[in-house]
């Protein structure tokens, strides 16, 4: 175990230290940077431009800004945001909450109904509820993500006012409430964003276990379960379900990045504080280091959930532990 862990970590280091590198070069070489949109102006003195340049280092040659981004990141400074006026850690440590608060909310939520969706479909296979809840998860899994989050937005925060149009929070009493308050405040806020997630990814895993399980239930030890006279419904969920793990383990580790991406399209339509908003608006003022710290973020949730998946397959398969 110990050996798995240093290589899988020697491989994570690798990956976002790959990552860090094309981002640096990729958005360093688009045309413009943080201050083309406001001193562009003719009226403005070139010098003020050049000066600002200067300060920030973006006057030097491409590989010695990165030389001084990576002698920066090793001490653990993520740099300065110029759109916001903040270091980008103090940016980051505002917003990723909110962005694991969602995440962790809607991949609890899809995991629970997406497997309890498939179960139904097996036991029930071949009946109208069956074809139903197939017909209902594809036409889901099918939605783009803006797409249905501009829906749920639409439906109920206009044309049925139920909740609020966007943020985490009430802005003008939430501050004043008392603590419980507070609480339901935040969670009002969280529904719509997690349930628009929650509905796109458990529509999907509802169909990749629905298939898991189909292909475990014609198996030998299947059909030993039954000769036995053990009820369907503990076949399922004690027998089948324990076989088709594996299926439901490799969708824990890509539902980190899905999850990450999807958040990226929930959190600008329903307004939410999010990093996936943050970093909308970074790429919109080209705010190098804040995108960049976005990504290095995004990069580490991607391979923690990629580590996930392998512990969890060693868990789960007994042989792979002795490999």
């Amino acid at each position: 175990m110990l050996s798995l862990l240093v290589s899988r970590g020697l491989q994570s280091a690798l990956i976002v230290a790959l990552v860090v590198t094309f981002s640096f070069l990729l958005i360093h070489s688009a045309p413009g940077d943080p201050f083309a949109g406001a001193l562009d102006n003719p009226r403005v003195n070139p010098a003020i431009r050049a000066n600002l340049r200067a300060q920030y280092g973006l006057d030097r040659p491409l590989p010695e800004q990165y030389v001084k981004y990576v002698a920066q990141l090793a001490r653990g400074n993520l740099g300065w945001s110029f759109s916001r006026g903040r270091s980008v850690r103090a940016v980051l440590g505002d917003v990723l909450p909110r962005t694991l608060l969602l995440m962790a909310t809607a991949l609890v939520a899809s995991f629970l109904i997406g497997v309890g969706v498939a179960t139904v479909q097996v036991s029930r296979r071949g009946s109208a509820l069956d074809g139903f809840l197939d017909r209902a998860s594809l036409f889901l899994a099918s939605m783009p993500d803006f797409w249905l989050a501009i829906l749920i937005l639409l439906a109920f925060s206009y044309w049925i006012p139920f909740f609020s149009i966007g943020g985490a929070v009430d802005p003008v009493v939430h501050d004043m409430l008392p603590p419980y308050a507070r609480f339901f405040d935040s969670l009002w806020h969280l529904i719509l964003p997690a349930v628009t997630l929650t509905l796109l990814y458990a529509s999907g895993i509802a169909r990749f276990q629905r298939g898991a399980l189909l292909d475990v239930m014609p198996l030998d030890f299947i059909r030993t379960a039954r000769s036995k006279g053990l009820r369907e419904r503990q076949i399922l969920l004690h027998h089948a379900m324990r076989n088709a793990l594996l299926t439901l383990i490799t969708l824990i580790g890509l539902s980190f990045p899905a999850l990450l991406t999807g958040a990226v399209f929930i959190e600008k339509v329903f307004a939410w504080p999010g990093m996936g908003l943050a970093m909308v608006g970074a790429i919109g003022a080209r705010d190098y280091p804040l995108v960049i710290g976005c990504v290095i973020v995004g990069s580490v949730l991607v391979v923690l959930g990629s580590l996930l998946a392998d512990l969890l397959y060693r868990w789960a398969d007994p042989r792979l532990r002795q490999l």
